[in-house]
């Protein structure tokens, strides 16, 4: 297949600096210890030759049918906030860093050689989706990419995170697993709302950042056809000190795992971030994985 690639981000992970962690774990049963980070990764923008780089990506509105919107089934009617703000297009945003061996246990050692490659019109929705890739590395290390956004004042009362995702064939079988998160870090709790398709279980998976292990949810992982769009839309909120799964939908099947944890009290800065991180198998089998219309929708 070729990769139509217009912005390269490419991460060195042995020339990394972290100050601290953001993130969740990699890969079934190998989780990390996550903070939240203040540094940025050490990375260079390379434009590939004969193409122009991308340059927007942060887009806010008012109401919930925002830009970005999936042609997949919607999810179900949760009550999104009419004054909801919506994030969209996140995945084609500038300033996505890299933390190197924060997929790994403990946050630290070795991390894979990973990269991403944004701007990418073949395979897309809307033209420019993102190519999240992992190229091989120390077997069951993850590759986690994070992004800032504005910070909110409150704990979140309302969170969606919706994406579309593309494997391709050659790869169908490759990931160990597929995490997303966002994190929020208000009046010195950390919120940690974070799904995990755990291909060794065949399960879904959630984190719980307090203890730094991945949990199962009972809910079973349908591994994603390859060579299709597949559209997921997460809901969460927090309610005091409490951060909660509310809904998993996949492909417009509909969980309601209903799961809480407490917020972990970590001092740190306020800071509001989404990511997405790739999974090394025992094999170290490289492959790509693409993301289209990212999207949040949040209200505090």
């Amino acid at each position: 297949m070729r990769f139509n690639s217009k912005v390269l981000i490419q991460f060195s992970v042995a020339a990394l600096a972290v100050a601290s962690i953001v993130g969740c774990g990699s890969g079934s049963a190998k989780p990390f210890s996550a903070a939240t980070s203040s540094s940025s990764s050490n990375s260079s923008n390379n434009v590939a030759s004969g193409t122009s780089t991308s340059t927007t990506a942060l887009t806010t509105t008012t109401n919930s049918n925002a830009p970005g919107a999936s042609s997949s089934a919607p999810a179900p009617n949760d009550g999104t906030p009419q004054d909801a703000t919506v994030i969209a297009g996140i995945q084609n945003q500038q300033g996505w860093q890299t933390c190197g061996g924060c997929g790994n246990v403990g946050g630290a050692g070795q991390g894979p050689d990973y990269h991403l490659a944004q701007g990418i019109g073949n395979p897309s929705l809307s033209g420019h989706a993102a190519d999240f890739f992992v190229d091989g590395g120390p077997a069951y290390t993850g590759g986690y990419y994070f992004i800032e956004q504005p910070t909110l004042a409150n704990p979140l009362t309302y969170l969606r995170y919706e994406f579309d995702l593309y494997i391709p064939g050659q790869y169908a079988s490759a990931p160990q697993a597929l995490e997303f998160e966002v994190q929020q870090t208000v009046n010195g709790d950390t919120y940690n709302f974070a799904w995990q398709a755990d291909y060794d279980s065949n399960g879904w998976t959630v984190f719980n950042y307090t203890t730094k292990t991945w949990e199962p949810t009972g809910i079973p992982l349908q591994r994603f056809a390859p060579d299709t769009w597949h559209h997921i839309v997460a809901t969460f909120h927090a309610a005091g000190t409490q951060a909660i799964h509310d809904t998993l939908v996949v492909d417009g099947q509909i969980f309601n795992p209903n799961i809480s944890h407490q917020a972990t009290h970590t001092g740190t800065r306020a800071e509001f971030t989404n990511g997405f991180q790739v999974d090394l198998n025992s094999a170290s089998t490289p492959y790509h994985v693409f993301v289209d219309n990212m999207k949040m929708t949040v209200a505090d």
